[in-house]
Parts: C-alpha cells; structure tokens; sequence
C-alpha cells in the first residue's frame, strides 16, 4: 500500500520528503494528509521550514505515549527542536528565552515552577473567574446587539474576552490589549518577515520587563505580583525568566481561546442540527465545548526532540531527533473517535488532546473551558437569529498561522 495520494504528491515535489506544516484544504478538517499517515505511516519524516527533518507523529496512542515517556524532551535550546516557522538565530534566541520558563523545561526542572503557577489555574479559580467572564460577554454582546449590521465577531468579542482574562490575570491594563493582539499575531504567522516577528517581539518583551519590574518593585494581587512574593520565598525564577513566563502566559493563553470563539461559533452556524442541541439544553454547552476543542484542535502539533532511540509506530526513532507530535491528527484518530469527521456535540470526548497531554498538559484549560461555554451559552442566548454574514469558504482562515482560526467572521441577525 502507498500513503494516500495528496501526501504522495507533496512528497515527489519535496525530493520525497514532504514539508510540514501540511495545508488545511477544509476549513473545518485537519490536513488531509493525515488520514493516509495513520493507516499506513503513522510515523513519518517530514521537512520544517529550515530544512530539518523530523518525525511526524500522527496516530493518537502514539502521540499520547510519547507525551509521557521521559526519553521526550521539550528542551528549547536543544537544535533540532523542529520549529513550524521560518528560522533565524533571533527566533531561535526567542524561543528559548521563552523556553527557561515552564513549556520548555523536562522533570525535575518543570515540576516546581509549574507547582508555583498552579493555584492561579485550578477549576476553584476558573469558577471564581466566571462572574468576570459572564459580566465581559454581556458587555461585548450589548455593544453588538447596538452597532450595526453585520459585526466582525473576531473583533467584537472573540479578541476582547480572552484578552480581558489574560490581562486581568496577569494584571496587566486592558488598555494595553492591541499590543498582545498585534504581537500574538506576528510570532504566529508563519508569512510574517523576520524583522517584522523580531520588532513586535522586542516591542512586547520590554513592555512585559516593565510590567515585571513594577510588581517585584510592589507586589500586587494577580498572578505575577503573587509570583513574585512566592519566588522570594523560593527562588526559581530569575527577571527574565519571569518576563518570558508573561510572554508566554500572554500570548498563548490569549490567542487559542480567541481561535476556538471564532472556529466554534462558525462551526455550530454552520451545523443548525448541532446548534439545535446547544441551545435546547444549556447544560449541553460543557459537552459541546470538548467536542469542538477536538473537532478544531487550534494547536497542530507539539515539537519535542527524542533524547535517547525509542519504537514507536513500527520506526525507531533515534537519539537526538527532532519529532512533530499532532494533536490534530490524533484528535480524529477513528480508532479512538468514530466519526471523527462529523461534529457531534453530544460525543462528551474529554480525552481529546486538544490541551495536551502529561506534564505539559495546559495549565490555563480550566479557565479556557469557562470563557468557551459562557460565549457560547450567551451569545446564541440573546442572539437567537445569528447567522453567518458571508458564505463560509469564503471566510479568511488563518491556514498560515501556528494556531488555527478566522482573522474575520462577519455575522447578522
């Protein structure tokens, strides 16, 4: 048997190694590559924007048990860490700064730090966050439901809700939202120069350096400001190790949520018999949150670099090599979710991926899933007629970014 026709294409055209990130061709599927991986090799080689090869890991047992094997390390520093991004020695530097701070860190290292971060995201505190997330939504309904027709939803309350979590989190001003906004954007978009990622980079990174040096300066009740206080008490993090914490906590934790507003709202306009479920039961919408978080699983894949040769998937992989682990094609893995294809918001599949896995599991899921079922429970609540503005292949889909979404999603009434 030979993978499926369109991977085939794509590799004769690369020299016989196919390039990854592999183009969605559906606004809603995964790559369709994927499915010919799975079935027939579900670990792959495939060629990053530098010309590093890596492993391609596609098959959701597979991608779960490599996310727990030890021998996995998600070191930034090492060099083959494959990156989905065009490379230069800044965007390796960037990374790793980021990398000293929790997403990049093995055991024993990763254990403390994210013990200390942890009591900000537990489900007591996400529960706590929902009279704020509830107040944020009404709001930027209010403004919807008084301006004109249609509304960019993107803008109008997929940006602004996750955006007034993170920065109240953090404590940070909301009034300073566009610079997370504009910086999230450059370092995803795997289009956007060199120089521009750099400058946007620079330009949030001595931002968060002033944001830090006020709270070591004075503490404050939020996230960083109780970081700092406990970090006196047990030193883990040093300056920039805080700042690249911010960055990370900042962007992340804001744009895969604003994504998963967007490609959720679209998703359930586009399937009225789903929709339907949701909006009969409100009780439903927790449910219909996990089935969408798999259904679109915003984050492709996790780069991780092997540290010793393991078996997986009928290959070993050795020592030193670079692997692509994906959540988007694990997260329709048919042996695991029948009728991966067919979004089915009863499913109840909270053993998605869609968060991750093992250590590194988001930390921020909890608030996530909280910010997620009350725009969606409000939002088809007291809009009831909502529908999409302009048909949906024509929508801007973000195909070019390291996390999936819609850059516009025009709506009516």
């Amino acid at each position: 048997m030979t993978v499926n026709s369109t991977f085939a294409a794509n590799a004769a055209s690369t020299g016989g190694t196919p390039d990854f990130p592999m183009p969605r061709t559906c606004p809603f599927a995964p790559a369709p590559e994927y499915v010919g991986l799975r079935a027939e090799a579900p670990v792959s080689r495939v060629r990053v924007p530098d010309g590093q090869l890596a492993w391609l890991v596609t098959r959701y047992a597979d991608v779960r048990r490599l996310l727990t094997d030890p021998r996995v390390s998600a070191d930034r520093f090492h060099p083959n860490l494959p990156l989905t991004e065009p490379v230069t020695p800044q965007t390796r530097r960037n990374i790793a700064a980021v990398g000293r701070s929790l997403i990049g860190l093995d055991q024993p290292e990763h254990g403390p730090q994210r013990r200390m971060l942890i009591g900000d995201f537990t489900l007591r505190r996400a529960q706590e966050m929902r009279p704020h997330i509830q107040r944020t939504v009404d709001e930027c309904i209010d403004a919807i439901l008084a301006g004109p027709k249609p509304v960019d939803l993107v803008a109008a309350l997929a940006l602004p809700v996750p955006a007034s979590m993170i920065t109240k989190l953090l404590g940070m001003p909301y009034e300073d939202r566009d610079l997370i906004v504009r910086s999230a954007d450059a370092q995803l978009r795997r289009t956007v120069s060199a120089e521009q990622r750099q400058q946007t980079s620079s330009e949030l990174r001595a931002y968060v350096d002033r944001l830090v040096s006020a709270k070591e300066a004075e503490p404050t009740d939020d996230l960083l400001g109780r970081l700092v206080v406990q970090n006196r008490q047990t030193p883990l993090f040093d300056h920039d190790m805080l700042v690249g914490l911010a960055m990370l906590l900042l962007v992340a934790g804001f744009e895969t949520t604003a994504s998963m507003i967007s490609l959720g709202v679209a998703g359930l306009l586009e399937n009225p018999d789903q929709l339907a479920v949701v909006t009969g039961d409100p009780a439903a919408t927790a449910l219909a949150v996990e089935e969408l978080l798999r259904y679109f699983t915003v984050v492709d894949a996790l780069p991780r670099v092997a540290t010793a040769d393991i078996e997986v998937g009928g290959v070993t992989v050795r020592a030193g090599d670079g692997l692509l682990l994906s959540f988007a094609s694990a997260n329709w893995d048919t042996d695991v979710f029948p009728d991966a294809e067919v979004l089915d918001v009863r499913r109840g599949a909270r053993h998605h991926m869609a968060f991750g896995y093992g250590i590194h599991q988001c930390i921020g899921q909890n608030l996530a899933r909280a910010e997620l079922e009350i725009v969606f429970r409000t939002l088809f609540a007291r809009i009831p007629g909502l529908r999409l503005a302009e048909e949906l292949d024509g929508l801007p889909f973000r195909k070019e970014s390291n996390i999936y979404g819609l850059d516009r999603l025009p709506v009516t009434w």
